[in-house]
């Protein structure tokens, strides 16, 4: 009977050491499991991390490469960057049950124990020994390295209350009260953030990663370890909170750098897998493509900004927040006006502006207004930036003096004239702000005549914003809203002055 043929419930059938036996099953280490089992997924053309986009021919093959390899690996990227993601998708690589010695603490293969425990259960009952399977899922282990970590909560320690009880003295290793790592025994141990694991702690690491045995409390006892270890660290820890000391480092034989999407197109398809939105936000907001490529270019304005800190980094996590936001904007203005729907407007990036304040570290921290003062420019940015792409280019025309698209539009502001777009304004009263406008209509017209009608309005507003942006317009914040005037006359305007102090002038 071949082992490796065998189904799941033939395999629950197997319940002794001598059932086991007469099988074909041979021991076989955890990166033997892994490389094995992602050879078949790559001939059989499988996708081995499904909904990680963009690492395709980057991260992707490095990892493979590793894992084909039999490394221990160390995944390194800025926050954001589904590095935990990946590792935890490893676990789909493992074959889906493997038989252990029940009532073990270290998950003893039966033909190869390495506790003293799953020793003594063999020597007692022999081909009658129990077994019991083990699925895919209870063979991974994850701890987020701190400060506080311990080396008893990794490795292990002597468990007094445990000598107590059954009576032991301190030199029996039954009195050993294992850690996460030996626990993991024949599956996968991820330590999150590395570099924040103190010092002394990383140095316990090293037997385990270049010998697999452990020594707790002197206790003069072995254990080969298989286990499979994937670290992820932050580039920003090797120099602002901690580092992987150097051994270390040296033991860990493949080092993957992970980055962030590359074009918007990939930013897009990350966020809208990840969003959570349910049917009814669906029913009732409309939303539109040039929406979600703005809420990609905050992301990649805010990467790129001065006033954000590189080093920490600006996590997808960013625009999946900010998008599920513009929704939540939409609904809650239909939600007030009893709209059975709505579509998104530019107006309701204003509700973005939290999931961006506490999505980036700011390079000087300052008072509160600081990262709202930030998030509105990083908008704008993104809005400038994204104009382009529907609009002529207003630079273009001061640079040639050639006749200016914007002219009738701006000419209307230059007389006098100031439109206000509030946040809560109804689909009526959205409208008649756009419609009042001269050559606005028509501006969509000309350069987007293939807009829906749905997103004709969303255009008209986005020309505004993109002119003010383009410094053809200014645009000031109202406390509900925004209000669009003549450039020159947002300038100079003064305040209201009393009699007295003209007066004095």
């Amino acid at each position: 009977m071949s082992y490796e043929s065998l189904t799941a419930e033939q395999l629950f059938s197997i319940n002794s050491l001598g059932e086991l036996i007469k099988t074909s099953y041979r021991p076989k280490s955890i990166k033997n499991e892994l490389r094995d089992n992602l050879i078949q997924k790559i001939r059989q053309g499988d996708v081995v991390f499904p909904g990680i986009w963009g690492y395709e021919e980057t991260v992707v093959p490095d990892l493979e490469r590793a894992i084909l390899s039999r490394h221990n690996i160390c995944l390194l990227g800025l926050r954001g960057q589904a590095k935990t993601r990946m590792a935890r998708q490893m676990v789909d690589l493992l074959d889906e049950y493997i038989p252990v010695i029940e009532g073990t603490e270290l998950n003893d293969d039966p033909l190869n124990p390495i506790s003293s425990h799953g020793m003594s259960i063999i020597d007692k009952h022999g081909n009658d020994t129990p077994i019991a399977w083990l699925q895919r899922d209870q063979r991974y282990t994850e701890k987020l390295a701190t400060p506080d970590v311990s080396i008893a909560d990794l490795i292990g320690d002597v468990d007094p209350i445990k000598a107590a009880s059954l009576k032991l003295p301190y030199s029996d290793p039954r009195v050993i009260h294992y850690g996460l790592v030996p626990r993991s025994h024949r599956g996968i141990f991820v330590i999150n953030e590395l570099p924040d694991l103190q010092a002394r702690i990383q140095v316990a690491l090293f037997n385990i990663l270049q010998e697999g045995d452990i020594q707790i409390r002197g206790f003069k006892l072995r254990l080969p370890l298989d286990i499979q270890f994937v670290f992820t660290a932050n580039p920003e820890d090797y120099t602002n909170r901690g580092s992987i000391v150097t051994p270390l480092k040296d033991r860990i034989d493949s080092q993957v750098i992970t980055h962030y999407p590359k074009s918007i197109e990939i930013g897009k398809q990350i966020t809208q897998q990840e969003a959570r939105l349910n049917g009814e936000q669906k029913e009732r907001v409309v939303m539109n493509s040039i929406a979600e490529d703005l809420i990609e270019q905050i992301a990649i304005e805010a990467r790129q900004s001065e006033y954000v800190d590189e080093k920490s980094g600006v996590s997808a996590r960013l625009t999946i927040s900010a998008y599920e936001s513009l929704w939540s904007t939409a609904e809650r203005r239909a939600l007030k006006h009893q709209d059975q729907s709505t579509s998104i407007r530019i107006s309701d990036f204003v509700g973005v502006v939290p999931a961006i304040t506490g999505k980036v570290e700011l390079v000087y921290e300052g008072e509160q207004e600081g990262a709202g003062l930030v998030a509105y420019t990083l908008i704008g940015k993104a809005i400038r930036q994204q104009f382009v792409n529907y609009f002529p280019n207003p630079d273009e025309f001061r640079k040639k003096k050639q006749a200016n698209p914007f002219q009738k539009i701006t000419d209307w502001f230059g007389d006098s004239h100031t439109v206000d777009v509030l946040n809560d304004y109804s689909d009526s009263e959205y409208r008649s702000a756009l419609d009042v406008i001269p050559g606005l209509s028509a501006l969509v017209d000309k350069y987007q005549s293939k807009t829906s009608k749905i997103d004709r309005y969303f255009l008209m507003e986005f020309a505004l914003h993109g002119l003010a942006e383009y410094s053809m317009l200014s645009k000031n914040q109202l406390v509900s809203g925004l209000q669009f005037k003549d450039l020159l006359s947002g300038m100079f305007t003064m305040p209201d002055l009393e009699d007295d102090e003209l007066d004095e002038l």
